[in-house]
């Protein structure tokens, strides 16, 4: 649902990620359909999809040596080149995150894992996008970081789907499927969305 924060779980390897995979369109189906607000998910569509949505994984590639390069690579290519996030911006998602300013002068090879994370998270905020996929995006955080996570993607205006592990983060979804071996087991909601 759109404006809500869902979460997929189960154990290791019972095909969380691969649902988020077979949203991007990444993965094909054996069986059944995807829609995508009201609409069939195909291969005439995947490329609308994909433009809503942004995908962080847990272990995210930085792609660029410095964290700034980083945080402004996807703005190098031609769909986000005219969209360009101003220095208040950045600033602004990395207080969010609570992620010191001085972190854009360093190497990227060189931050923490949760640094990492972060760092993945703000460039997905700064992108624009109203979806986003979050695969354990919590798994390296502390308590403080994985709040002020939780906090940033609590914006109505927002869509989460995630997948995790984290009793905490799973606590917050207005709704959680839980699965095994790629099937739903359960189903569950806050007030309205069971």
């Amino acid at each position: 649902p759109l404006g809500k924060f869902v979460c997929v779980t189960g154990v290791s390897g019972s095909g969380k990620s691969s649902v988020l995979r077979a949203l991007l369109g990444l993965l094909p189906l054996t069986q059944g359909m995807i829609r995508f607000q009201g609409k069939p998910l195909d291969a005439a569509s995947v490329q609308a999809v994909r433009s809503r949505i942004a995908y962080i994984g847990q272990e995210p590639i930085l792609g660029a040596e410095s964290v700034r390069e980083a945080l402004l690579l996807p703005f190098q290519f031609k769909s986000h080149h005219g969209h360009k996030p101003t220095e208040a911006q950045i600033m602004d998602v990395l207080q969010r995150l609570h992620l010191p300013a001085d972190i854009l002068r360093q190497d990227s090879g060189r931050i923490s894992g949760g640094e990492k994370q972060r760092i993945a998270l703000a460039r997905g905020l700064l992108l624009g996008k109203s979806i986003y996929l979050l695969d354990e995006v919590t798994s390296a955080l502390d308590a403080a970081s994985k709040q002020a996570v939780f906090e940033v993607f609590s914006d109505a205006s927002l869509t989460v789907l995630s997948v995790a592990h984290d009793p905490d983060w799973i606590e917050r979804c207005d709704l959680v499927f839980e699965i095994e071996e790629g099937r739903l087991i359960s189903r569950r909601g806050r007030a309205g969305f069971d």
